[in-house]
């Protein structure tokens, strides 16, 4: 049974950081790409980051490129979310997938096969 859990989400002030983790159970971590995702209220799914199996290479939207950085510890089963400099329009449902698709195109949910049940993160102005 495959598992993705989250952790790290809470309340942070505008201009803080925050590290979300992403711990993979049931799948060899190694042979997925993985991303993360969010979701605000009233909103639809935004793709955050992605990175490919060996994390040698990673994708970001413009909305968070320079500030968030994902990374992957393959021995340990387990992906992160680095968060700086929030801002409050990052509130959301963070949450985590895996995909065995091409790692480079892997921007969209349906690419992604398992998911996590997600963790909050609010950023207060």
């Amino acid at each position: 049974q495959v598992q993705l859990v989250e952790s790290g989400g809470g309340l942070v002030q505008a201009g803080g950081s925050l590290r979300l983790s992403c711990a993979a159970a049931g799948l060899t971590f190694s042979s997925y790409c993985m991303g993360w995702f969010r979701q605000a209220p009233g909103k639809e799914r935004e793709f955050v980051a992605a990175i490919s199996r060996s994390g040698g290479s990673t994708r970001y939207p413009d909305s968070v490129k320079g500030r968030f950085t994902i990374s992957r510890d393959n021995a340990k089963n387990t992906g992160y979310l680095q968060m700086n400099s929030l801002k409050p329009e990052d509130t959301a449902v963070y949450s985590c997938a895996a995909s065995s698709n091409n790692c480079y195109y892997a921007i969209r949910a349906a690419d992604y096969g398992y998911w996590g049940q997600g963790t909050q993160v609010t950023v207060s102005s």
